[in-house]
């Protein structure tokens, strides 16, 4: 059996094969108990006939093998063998049904793969997490997402430590047992793959709830909790009702169960899984109230509930026909996850934050060592491609899919894609060949997307012909090297665009002919290296913006003036657009600062555009709040041929201090003009008003200490934990008076709440304070911390070594040296969390000679000591030339 250390043999795309056997049904019996659980497996197998000599071979890990039958009999020693992981059985058969009996350890199970206990062995419960290769580690089984099965699962335990027993599919019995043990059983009629299996075992609490489908089948909603936490579901189960009737009102899709279930857990390496009818979820995205959970803690727990919830049908019922498709089902359900929260709250502020997340996650992973495909092309470890590449880059081809093939094209083409295979496995090939017959398009070009690593540059030129008052837009593209791909082609960009006068009044787009391809109404579709587009009834050179809804995942580099893009912060209609006219203002700025040159006008450009909109009191307070934002030092760092992190924290500083400067007066007045009403604390308008306010409160404070005032009221009087928060960073960041025992007041008001406790040590952790090396090794002794909580790791040192950009790049390399010294701690216990955070080191090429040197050397250092195939592989991609 595998002990998970050590490196994986590589798997590659191209040599893919059909299983070489199927398994129709599969039947389960648990007897379940935190240190030595039994489980018995009946697997319905048959051949697959064109592979007729492949040999029966089962993935096992970490098991006892008790007994092995096959077709009822005990099966010689001769006929099977149990190593490396495989469980192999010589069998010449054309079908056979194998029956095994295993003991597995839960509460041993530290790596939260397969069945794991969740808190003490006497008071936690038991839980399983098997995507992606987590089944092989409860019973022997063809643990991959090809080979779809129906499941029965008997779970037997002891009713006063398991009273709550839950698996995937319909409940179909239940009774008592001798010995105060009792049954549950659990039928799920719709075939899937392993890693969609589940159960749950524990004492637990429940809220209930039903809903209607438009098929009329009334489904039973559950969401389960520990006692201390199951009050905060409420506003879960809301999402859940609204999430189920907006995907049958957009997309047409039913649940297809009779129950649907919920699960909350605090020791979780993801932020929820959609385990078909039994999802299970990290805490942090299903709990909220007021007072323990922020703004942004509400839309998250909108958001991936419907992400989690939409699976049922892009994941579930149509899964991936292997790990390399992985994007077929994670892209499409981000996007479909994007859509919903648009629909639902702030569809401006949702594609800001999208985008955000792409350059600060996805476009450095396209820089850097471990850049790969949206569909790669090979792995030795899959943990370690559930990246901002499958998920975020995965769902912006989506959205260009869309886009191209307008809301009513596109939701045709996805009912073939359902219609047509559903209940199967499928691939990208499969997806994009429904998509066009739909609307009988060929999208075969857009596979490039999926096989093409890298970020594309697009370059707009525009020329005005006045005489003809033609406007000539050419667009090119390049995609620069990345790992295994010297070699790129181009890709179909679609790029929405409008025309302005200088006034800030819209300009009707007169398209004519040209030489690139013609898209939908206000987008244009570059499917060449260049291409020319002309418009027609332009009198004067107008103002021309470009991406409007960041229309595709590229960077933009456009001829484009100060002032032209000034208006368009003052007058774009579309929302996401002034955000994005005024951030290239400010990286113009950056640029400028950083070069040294003179900067006094360019910085007056952009606070005066914005202080316009933030004055502006019909503007989306979230926009508004939005336009105050600077972009972190590592985005800013981004595109910068070798980084110097005192440089860029120097250069932002320079931006922060000016527009605080700038804007004093108006930050003060629309602090004061957002004064909290009785809002309800999860209203739109309320958060809206909170974001502005705290984007304020926190510019106001670096403008004159003498604002930190207005942080320490505003401390003693919140009502909001997204309050307390924003006001206790500011007292924290300028180090006022009182704000180590505002922050002891803080932990103590909150012990027992370990959400709110992350956010504590994240507050902490991020602060831009000389000694933060420091504070983030004492917090690691702090009581509430846990290593074996992933939650506990990624709130102390993810924040830290992501969003920490001078602690963690601190002179003399402090920060690389802690930070290698938690992954060895966890490499062992956690390998997944382990290599998470190694990810952190990606872009060690790009620093700065001496940094470069440092973070070398502790990554030659992690090399060395590295045990688990997860850590490993980061290691090797990223130390590779």
């Amino acid at each position: 059996m595998s002990d998970r250390s050590g490196a994986k043999p590589e798997i590659r795309l191209r040599d893919y094969q059909p299983p070489g056997w199927w398994i129709d049904a599969v039947e389960l019996e648990f007897d379940l108990d935190p240190q030595a659980t039994e489980v018995a497996a009946r697997l319905d197998l048959r051949r697959n006939p064109p592979l007729a000599e492949a040999p029966l071979v089962l993935d096992a890990e970490a098991m006892e093998l008790l007994e092995i039958r096959v077709d009822g009999q005990p099966l010689p020693d001769a006929l099977w063998s149990l190593a490396d992981g495989r469980l192999a059985i010589h069998w010449r058969g054309e079908r056979a049904r194998v029956e095994t009996r295993v003991r597995i350890a839960p509460e041993r199970n530290t790596a939260l793969e397969g069945l794991y206990l969740s808190g003490s062995r006497e008071t936690g419960f038991l839980l399983t997490q098997c995507e992606a290769e987590g089944f092989r580690r409860i019973t022997p089984f063809l643990d991959r997402p090809d080979v779809l099965s129906r499941y029965t699962v008997t779970l037997r335990a002891d009713k006063a430590r398991f009273p709550r027993l839950l698996a995937n599919g319909n409940a179909a019995g239940a009774g008592e047992l001798p010995d105060g043990r009792h049954w549950a059983r659990f039928v799920d009629p719709h075939p899937k793959p392993s890693y969609l299996f589940a159960l749950v075992a524990g004492r637990l609490q429940t809220i209930e709830d039903a809903f209607t489908t438009a098929e009329g089948r009334r489904v039973r909603l559950f969401i389960h909790a520990e006692a201390d936490a199951i009050g905060r579901c409420g506003w879960a189960m809301q999402c859940l009702r609204q999430a189920m009737a907006w995907d049958e009102e957009r997309f047409g899709r039913c649940y297809d169960l009779d129950q649907f279930h919920i699960v909350a857990t605090h020791d979780f390496t993801m932020g929820a899984m959609e385990n078909k009818g039994l999802n299970i979820f990290n805490a942090k995205y299903l709990l909220a109230d007021p007072d323990t959970a922020t703004d942004d803690d509400y839309r998250h727990v909108l958001a991936v509930i419907g992400h989690e919830y939409f699976h049922n049908w892009s994941g579930n019922r149509v899964t991936c026909r292997d790990w390399f498709q992985l994007c077929l089902k994670e892209g499409l359900t981000v996007y479909r996850e994007q859509e919903f929260e648009s629909d639902l709250a702030s569809s401006t502020l949702r594609r800001i934050e999208d985008v955000k997340t792409l350059w600060r996650a996805q476009f450095p992973e396209d820089d850097g060592p471990l850049a790969h495909p949206v569909r790669p092309e090979r792995y030795s470890e899959i943990n370690n491609f559930y990246t901002a590449t499958v998920y975020e880059k995965g769902a912006e081809i989506v959205r260009m899919l869309a886009l191209v093939l307008g809301r009513e094209g596109f939701r045709r083409g996805l009912e073939l894609y359902f219609e047509r295979h559903d209940g199967q496995a499928a691939t990208v090939e499969e997806f994009l060949a429904a998509l066009g017959e739909a609307n009988q398009r060929d999208l075969s070009p857009w596979l490039g997307w999926y096989a093409q690593a890298g970020t594309p540059t697009l370059v707009a030129e525009t020329r005005h012909d006045a005489a003809r008052q033609v406007l000539e837009l050419t667009l090119r593209q390049h995609t620069a090297p990345t790992p295994g791909q010297a070699d790129k082609a181009p890709l179909p960009i679609p790029v929405a665009l409008a025309l302005f006068d200088h006034a800030g009044r819209a300009l009707p787009l007169q398209p004519e002919p040209a030489t690139g391809s013609a898209g939908v109404d206000g987008v244009v579709l570059l499917d060449h290296v260049e291409a020319s587009f002309r418009f027609g009834g332009i009198a004067e050179p107008p103002v021309i913006s470009l991406l409007r809804g960041y229309s595709a995942p590229v960077r933009l580099q456009q001829e484009i003036g100060t002032a032209a893009l000034a208006s368009l912060v003052r007058h774009e209609g579309d929302g996401f657009n002034r955000w994005f006219a005024a951030d290239a203002l400010a990286r113009r700025l950056f640029g400028e600062v950083l070069a040294g040159r003179d900067h006094a006008a360019l910085l007056g450009a952009w606070t005066g555009s914005v202080a316009d909109v933030v004055a502006d009191p019909s503007v989306d307070p979230a926009l508004a709040a939005e336009l105050l934002g600077i972009a972190d030092a590592g985005s800013l760092g981004d595109g910068l041929a070798e980084v110097d992190p005192e440089a860029v924290l120097a250069a932002r500083q320079v931006l922060e201090t000016g527009l605080a400067g700038a804007l004093e007066e108006l930050l003060l007045a629309r602090h004061r003009s957002l004064a909290m009403g009785e809002d309800e604390a999860g209203s739109l308008a309320a958060q809206g008003r909170r974001r502005l306010r705290n984007a304020c409160l926190g510019l106001l404070c670096h403008a004159d200490r003498r604002h930190l005032a207005l942080a320490a009221a505003q401390l003693e009087s919140a009502d909001t934990l997204t309050d307390r928060l924003a006001a206790l960073a500011a007292l924290l960041r300028h180090q006022a008076d009182g704000h180590a025992a505002a922050l002891q007041a803080f932990a103590d008001r909150h012990v027992g709440e370990p959400l709110v406790l992350d956010k504590w040590f994240a507050l902490q952790a991020t602060a831009p304070l000389p000694e933060s090396v420091e504070r983030v090794r004492e917090l690691s002794h702090h009581a509430a911390f846990r290593w074996s909580n992933p939650n506990k790791v990624y709130a102390l040192f993810g924040s830290f070594a992501m969003r920490n950009f001078g602690g963690f790049h601190r002179a003399g390399g402090a920060g690389y040296r802690l930070l290698v010294e938690a992954i060895l701690r966890l490499d062992g216990p956690t390998p997944q969390v382990a290599a998470r955070l190694a990810t952190a080191f990606g872009g060690w090429r790009r620093l700065e000679p001496h940094r470069r040197a440092l973070m070398h050397a502790e990554l030659d250092r992690l090399a060395a000591d590295a045990r688990s195939a997860d850590v490993s592989d980061i290691l090797r991609r990223t130390l590779a030339a």
